[in-house]
């Protein structure tokens, strides 16, 4: 069972930047796709961003409409993380931020889902304050 961690979060003034790491606990994290997803309080969960595995489609990026343009997502292979970097955040990014992780070498079209993971972390919560 892989495990994956977050951190990162907290409370942020509108216009503001956080970035969050997803630690995974596994020596393939290189052929995991990895996502990140958001929870606000009374709503459903939403796809923020997703990275293609580190051969197929390397480097494939995917972000939902909401933060297209504000967050990048990247990662570290060697430090088996990957990141959400949030620049000019908004109160409506308010939310419960978690990573999840595909199975390995997968590159079905199921990247905005919970569909295409099958790993998922605990959540780190991000406050925007207008």
């Amino acid at each position: 069972q892989v495990q994956l961690v977050e951190s990162g979060g907290g409370l942020v003034q509108a216009g503001g930047s956080l970035r969050l790491s997803c630690v995974a606990s596994t020596s393939t994290f290189s052929t995991f796709r990895m996502g990140w997803f958001r929870q606000a309080q009374g709503e459903d969960q939403e796809f923020v961003s997703a990275i293609s595995w580190s051969g197929g489609n390397a480097g494939m990026t995917y972000y939902g409409d909401s933060v297209k343009g504000r967050f990048t997502i990247s990662r570290d292979n060697a430090k088996n993380t990957v990141y959400l970097q949030m620049n000019n955040l908004k109160p409506e990014d308010t939310a419960n931020y978690t990573c999840a992780a595909s199975s390995p070498y997968y590159t079905g079209s199921y990247y905005y889902t919970r569909k295409g993971y099958i790993h998922w972390g605990q959540g780190t919560q991000v406050t925007v304050s207008s």
